[in-house]
């Protein structure tokens, strides 16, 4: 353990569902379908725009989540070589999850243009002791699901 680390952990960064052949027909004939719609209203650079994410989304779904080392120091939250300090979080809050395959998580809302929301999965921790440690560095907050997180769950992504 490094210095300075409280909590120190591996984990991955979301929860891989394998999608069978028939999501990825699904996203071809939708796909296929819109083209063809933006081609018919003279659109081209439409089409090319749906037909570029369609793939985009199809290979983002097939992408296997990575592992990231997450740490919680006396300075911050580090993910992977990024470290947050405390001074920059807005607020902090424990999340946990009525399906119980999935680990609880830390959700931090920062100062950081580029990475606004963080969510880190808890694993092999106590989200208890994690949270009481947080309280002390930093507000705590109502954090709610947003409506990508909802579309990235309906999507199976």
């Amino acid at each position: 353990m490094a210095r300075g680390v409280i909590f120190e952990w591996e984990g991955h960064e979301y929860a891989f569902e394998e999608k069978g052949a028939d999501w990825y027909w699904a996203l071809g004939i939708i796909a296929t379908a819109a083209v063809i719609a933006c081609i018919l209203f003279n659109n081209l650079i439409l089409a090319l725009v749906v037909a570029t994410g369609s793939g985009a989304l199809a290979l983002q779904a097939a992408k296997r989540p990575r592992e990231h080392y997450f740490a919680i120091t006396d300075r911050g939250v580090v993910i992977d070589q990024n470290l947050y300090l405390y001074e920059s979080m807005l607020s902090f809050a424990v999340l946990e999850y009525a399906d119980e395959t999935m680990p609880p998580s830390l959700s931090i809302k920062t100062r950081n243009f580029l990475s606004p929301h963080l969510l880190i999965p808890i694993v092999n921790h106590d989200p208890v002791r994690i949270y009481e440690f947080f309280l002390a560095q930093v507000p705590e907050g109502k954090h709610h699901e947003s409506v990508f997180d909802h579309l990235i769950e309906l999507l199976r992504l």
